[in-house]
C-alpha cells in the first residue's frame, strides 16, 4: 500500500438501498430484507473489495409509515455477529443509543462483538432523535435534545471505563499456575453521576482493539461538541463542497481544544451515487427511482424533519418558506438545517425538495458516469472536506456492484484506495491508535 493518504470506504447499508422508493425498483433485493444471507453476501462482496467496514443504522421504535416503505430491520449486533462469522478484515459497526440502553449491557455487547470478530467492532454512537421511542422504554416523553446529549457524555465516560476496566495483562488464562485473571488489573469503576450509578468490572476481559471505535453522526451544535471530544470517525451529511469543507475545518479545529490529534478523527460523508454509462443514462435512472416515490410516504419524513406538514399543498408550487420557525427547538437539528439550507439556496417546489431528499434523506445524491463519481470523490478528499466516505447505493445490490466495479478500479488507478489491507483490526483500517487502559499503572484493583 502506498504511503500516501488514502480514503476510506463504508458500505452504508440500508436494507434495500437508500432510496426512499428502492424496495419498489426492479433491481432491488425486497424479499430479502430479513435473510441474513443477503447481507452476508453484501459484507464479503465489500471486503472482497478491502472497504474499511460495513455500518448499519438502527433506530429503538417502529418508524412512521411503515405502509409505504420498508422501515424495519435487523437488531445489529446479532446482525454483526452473523456477518463477522462469514468475514475476516472488514469493520462492522453498528448503532446503539445513549438514550434508551444502558451503559453496562451496551459495553457488554460491544466488547462481545469486539472479541467475536477478532478487533473490527465500532459503536455508533447515537441519542435517537425519534420522539416515539420514549414509550417503548416506560418514559412518558421523548428527552430534550440537550438532556440527550448531556446523558451521552456520562454514558460515553461510564462505557470507556468499564472497556479498559480490564488492563490488557489481566486475562492470563494459564492452567499450570492455576491463575486465570490478575486481580490486580481487574477494576472497579465505581460510578456514580447524575445519570447511572455503576459499580464494574466488566465481566469479560478487555476488547482487542482495547475499545471499539467510537463513531457519530450529528451535525447540530450538540453533535459537533460530542463528535469533536469523542468521536474517532464521523458520518456527516452535506450538499456541497463548501459545506463539507466548514464542518470538516470546524470539527478538527475543535478536536485540539480537547487536546486530541485532528488525523485520529476521520470525516466520512455520505454519499449516493446514480451511476451510467453517459451522464443521460444515469439522469434517467434517478429518474426512474423518482417516479416510484410515493408523496404520502415523503411528506411524511419531510414533516420529521422541518415539522411543517405540508400534506394539504400543491406539490407542484413553492415551497412555503414563510412558514418555517427557525427558533424552534427543532432548529437546532443538523438535518433540519440541511434541509432549509436547500431550499434557501436552490428554491425548489414541494415535489422537487422530497426528490432531492428522497435520494438518501438528505445526504449527497450524484448522478453520473464512474469518471464524474470519482472525480467527485477526489476533489472532496484532496479539497480538505472527507477522509473518506459512506458509500449508501440508491439500491442494492445493483448500486453497490456499479460502485465497486466501475468507480474503485478509477480510485485505485489514482492511488487514493488500497489494493489489500495491511491491517486486521478496524483501527488499522482507520489509521487510528489503540487507546491504553486508563487504570494501566493504577493500584486500584478488585479483590
Amino acid at each position: 500500500m502506498s504511503d500516501r493518504r488514502q480514503l476510506a470506504l463504508n458500505l452504508f447499508i440500508y436494507p434495500g438501498g437508500h432510496h426512499e422508493a428502492a424496495w419498489r425498483y426492479k433491481g432491488s433485493a425486497a424479499d430479502r430484507v430479513l435473510d441474513i444471507s443477503y447481507y452476508q453476501e453484501l459484507a464479503k462482496r465489500a471486503e472482497a473489495h478491502k472497504f474499511d467496514a460495513i455500518f448499519f443504522a438502527d433506530g429503538p421504535a417502529l418508524a412512521d409509515n411503515v405502509r409505504y416503505a420498508q422501515r424495519f430491520r435487523l437488531e445489529p449486533i446479532t446482525w454483526l455477529s452473523a456477518i463477522a462469522a462469514v468475514t475476516s478484515r472488514i469493520g462492522l459497526i453498528a448503532t446503539a443509543s445513549t438514550t434508551y440502553m444502558e451503559p453496562y449491557n451496551l459495553a457488554r455487547l460491544f466488547a462481545s462483538l469486539d472479541h467475536i470478530s477478532g478487533g473490527r467492532a465500532g459503536w455508533n454512537i447515537v441519542t435517537t432523535s425519534a420522539p416515539q421511542a420514549a414509550q417503548n422504554f416506560g418514559l412518558p416523553e421523548h428527552p430534550p435534545h440537550g438532556e440527550r446529549y448531556e446523558r451521552a457524555r456520562e454514558f460515553i465516560d461510564v462505557v470507556t471505563r468499564l472497556w479498559d476496566s480490564w488492563e490488557d495483562e489481566a486475562l492470563v488464562n494459564d492452567p499450570a499456575s492455576g491463575i486465570f485473571a490478575d486481580t490486580g488489573k481487574v477494576h472497579t469503576i465505581d460510578h456514580i453521576g447524575k445519570h447511572f450509578r455503576v459499580r464494574g468490572p466488566l465481566n469479560i476481559s478487555r476488547p482487542p482493539q482495547g475499545r471499539p471505535v467510537y463513531v457519530q453522526a450529528g451535525s447540530s451544535d450538540d453533535g459537533r461538541a460530542f463528535a469533536a471530544r469523542f468521536a474517532e470517525a464521523i458520518f456527516t451529511a452535506h450538499q456541497t463542497l463548501a459545506s463539507a469543507q466548514e464542518f470538516y475545518t470546524a470539527i478538527k479545529r475543535q478536536a485540539r481544544v480537547f487536546d486530541r490529534s485532528p488525523d485520529q478523527i476521520k470525516v466520512l460523508p455520505g454519499i449516493s451515487p446514480f451511476i451510467g454509462s453517459t451522464q443521460a443514462e444515469a439522469d434517467r435512472l434517478q429518474d426512474e427511482f423518482n417516479a416510484l416515490i410515493q408523496p404520502e410516504y415523503s411528506l411524511t419524513q419531510l414533516r420529521q424533519m422541518i415539522g411543517l406538514d405540508l400534506s394539504g399543498f400543491d406539490l407542484d408550487g413553492p415551497f412555503p418558506r414563510h412558514l418555517i420557525d427557525t427558533q424552534s427547538a427543532q432548529g437546532v437539528a443538523s438535518r433540519f438545517k440541511l434541509v432549509i439550507d436547500i431550499v434557501d439556496r436552490e428554491r425548489p417546489t414541494i415535489r422537487q425538495l422530497v426528490q432531492r431528499l428522497a435520494g438518501a434523506r438528505g445526504h449527497w445524491v450524484i448522478a453520473g458516469p464512474p469518471e464524474k463519481i470519482a472525480d467527485n470523490i477526489q476533489a472532496w478528499f484532496e479539497g480538505g472536506a472527507a477522509d473518506g466516505f459512506n458509500v449508501m447505493p440508491p439500491w442494492l445490490p445493483g448500486g453497490f456492484d456499479l460502485f465497486v466495479e466501475q468507480v474503485v478500479p478509477i480510485l485505485r488507478k489514482r492511488r487514493l484506495f488500497r489494493d489489500d489491507y495491511t491491517g486486521t483490526t478496524l483501527r488499522d483500517h482507520y489509521g487510528l491508535t489503540r487507546p491504553e487502559s486508563i487504570f494501566a499503572d493504577t493500584i486500584q484493583a478488585i479483590a
